[in-house]
């Protein structure tokens, strides 16, 4: 079994309940260095009128206020959608230590998809990454969701 899955399940769980407010199912949870949940979190724009309300920025925020510290370099982010550029900038400048997703984002992903941002060797932090964990799960929540939608 795949070491990523349970936390990829929590973070899963985690995106089933954006959708009870209108928003799209992705969902994060932050892992401090021995796999212990430091912080949870869905996608909230259409919660909070805010576009920057994404699962992986609300994810690091609260992680952030749990440690004292916005450096997060020792630890892990799963998310069930590979990062767009703001949540992939953002893990840069918090120093997380690895990232972990489901899905490939073909239209929006900065991390293998379109850009590689976290890895970019022009920024002063790299970010090891390891996609596609639940791949097929994560895709099938967002493909639900869009279905609904049209």
């Amino acid at each position: 079994m795949n070491r990523w899955l349970p936390a990829m399940g929590e973070a899963l769980a985690e995106a089933r309940l954006a959708p009870a407010h209108g928003d799209v199912p992705i969902g994060a949870v932050l892992l401090d260095p021995e796999g212990t949940v430091l912080a949870r979190a869905h996608n909230e724009r259409e919660l909070s009128n805010d576009p920057s309300a994404h699962a992986e920025l609300l994810a690091l925020r609260r992680a952030a206020a749990v440690r004292g510290s916005w450096r997060l370099e020792d630890c892990t982010l799963v998310v069930t959608l590979e990062p767009c550029t703001m949540c992939a900038g953002a893990l840069v400048l918090a120093r997380v230590g690895r990232l972990v997703f489901g899905a490939y984002d073909p239209k929006a992903g900065a991390v293998a998809s379109l850009w590689d941002v976290v890895r970019d060797p022009r920024l002063n932090h790299r970010v090891e990454v390891v996609g596609g964990i639940a791949e097929a799960e994560s895709g099938e929540l967002l493909r639900d969701f869009f279905a609904g939608h049209r």
